[in-house]
């Protein structure tokens, strides 16, 4: 009599398993559609079941994403997704969160929310893309505009010097930053899944050109190149290599090794009985 237990097939995930049945709506030639590709071929690199990462993101182009994966979702309003995000983390460890945004949703309306999740260190994945211009509202000035690109809402440009996400990520306490391209998407697939794994706040800017309203970034390719030198996790050395950045330097940049905000939910210390007796008259 045979008794060798035959173990069960392990179940592989592909790419595709990932996606929705909705189909994108953005503009042809838009690079978020690579930007989705590569997060569910980063999500396939991971091998994390659906039902086990949330998708969370606010207003705009970008944050489309959650309805297009087969993972949960949460689509909040503008600029609040990385509040959305901290709860859901802090509340259900276990899951892998990720958030989508874009530099209008994640810089402008929402900037201190994004200054003071790189500062918690919770154990989330921030995935920006970022192509200098309000898509979804016709073409203004974002925060990452040059001052002075000129368009009929700005003529000569705003300006106003454009916002440092990297800077900013690294000086309020981000454990990981990086860069991607969308027109890489497994170079970006494969960063997306290094943040993921990248204890603490991870935050992956994306370079995802917007070839409605700023056609001439379709030269973007020509002008990415992978950074001279290997990550660090030393700050300052970070610091210095970001101050003389292109703009266009793609990889990882700092990966630290400060300890993320702990996570799960802390026991009770009172009953509700017990503080429903402090309200009473």
């Amino acid at each position: 009599m045979n008794n060798m237990v035959v173990p069960e097939p392990v179940q592989v995930f592909t790419a595709a398993q990932y996606k929705s049945g909705y189909k994108p709506i953005w503009c042809p030639g838009c690079g978020d559609y690579t930007v989705l590709g590569a997060v569910t071929k980063a999500l396939a690199l991971l091998q994390r079941p659906p039902h086990e990462v949330a998708v969370v993101s606010g207003i705009g182009c970008s944050s489309r994403i959650p309805a297009y994966t087969s993972c949960y979702g949460f689509h909040g309003v503008h600029g609040r997704s990385l509040a959305a995000a901290t709860g859901l983390k802090v509340a259900r460890p276990e899951l892998t969160v990720l958030v989508a945004s874009g530099d209008g949703d994640g810089y402008s309306i929402g900037g201190n929310h994004f200054l003071h999740a790189c500062r918690r260190n919770v154990d989330l994945t921030y995935i920006v893309m970022d192509n200098h211009v309000y898509g979804m509202t016709k073409g203004q000035a974002s925060p990452t505009t040059e001052p002075d690109w000129d368009n009929k809402l700005s003529p000569g440009g705003t300006g106003v010097r454009a916002f440092h996400p990297m800077v900013i990520a690294l000086a309020s306490g981000a454990n990981f930053v990086a860069r991607a391209f969308s027109g890489d998407q497994n170079g970006t697939a494969e960063i997306i899944a290094e943040a993921v794994r990248h204890p603490g706040f991870s935050f992956v800017e994306i370079l995802s050109p917007c070839v409605t309203f700023r056609p001439e970034q379709r030269d973007w390719k020509n002008l990415v190149h992978p950074a001279a030198v290997d990550h660090t996790n030393d700050p300052a050395r970070a610091a210095r290599r970001i101050m003389s950045d292109d703009g266009f330097n793609i990889g990882v940049l700092y990966a630290g090794d400060r300890k993320p905000y702990p996570g799960g939910a802390v026991p009770a210390q009172r009953t509700v009985a017990e503080l429903e007796e402090e309200f009473q008259l």
